[in-house]
């Protein structure tokens, strides 16, 4: 009788607990739903987006074809050029030209810096790439339009940085913009709407894991 009666005292603890932890996240749930609520109201502004994805971490281009993804399930125009990818094809490439061959697509394909060595023929690649950029910059039909890997043209000043941040800030009013990569500098990071840094914490190639195909690349 007595277990009983401890029992019936040890749930209705349980019970009161309960109801005050559902208590407290209701109200925490209702002060977040009232911020997201008043931050949309807020944004009234209609118009393309430029976005810099950062930082020595993985994911980078990664997010920008999840972008990429995402545009063409509205069924908009999207343009993808890669600098500083290598001469091994990527996942990405393989399906964009068999699998949505409306996608504007351009890859450098001259391999890394640190592969050819070569500066004046990275710099010929870069400014033959650009040309390519530059265009899909220009053209309002393009709803989206990824810079992959970019940020290295400006850091080995391969391209003329005032050129490239010109052409970013007068694109086409409901374009927007993704450039990827690392580093690019402050004046880059000051023109772009949304500057996002993906941090290092940990990585399996440190630890001797070799890249994986459908993964890494």
């Amino acid at each position: 009788m007595n277990s009983s009666k401890s029992d019936a005292a040890d749930n209705t603890n349980k019970d009161a607990a309960a109801t005050k932890k559902d208590v407290k996240h209701n109200k925490a749930m209702k002060k977040q739903k009232a911020g997201v609520d008043a931050s949309i109201e807020a944004a009234s502004i209609e118009r393309g987006v430029a976005i810099l994805l950062t930082g020595d971490g993985k994911g980078k281009s990664s997010s920008a074809f999840g972008m990429v993804m995402r545009a063409l399930g509205y069924g908009y125009k999207v343009g993808v050029v890669q600098f500083i990818k290598g001469e091994q094809l990527s996942g990405e490439e393989l399906y964009l030209k068999e699998k949505c061959p409306e996608v504007e697509f351009y890859q450098m394909g001259t391999g890394f810096t640190w592969d050819t060595q070569d500066r004046s023929a990275d710099i010929e690649a870069a400014i033959k790439t650009w040309a390519v950029a530059k265009p899909m910059l220009e053209d309002a039909n393009f709803h989206l339009v990824v810079l992959d890997e970019l940020t290295y043209m400006l850091a080995f000043k391969y391209l003329d940085e005032d050129e490239v941040l010109n052409a970013l800030s007068n694109r086409p009013e409901n374009q927007s913009v993704v450039v990827t990569g690392r580093g690019g500098g402050t004046r880059l990071q000051d023109i772009m709407d949304t500057v996002a840094e993906v941090k290092d914490i940990k990585h399996g190639f440190t630890s001797g894991i070799k890249a994986r195909k459908g993964v890494d690349f």
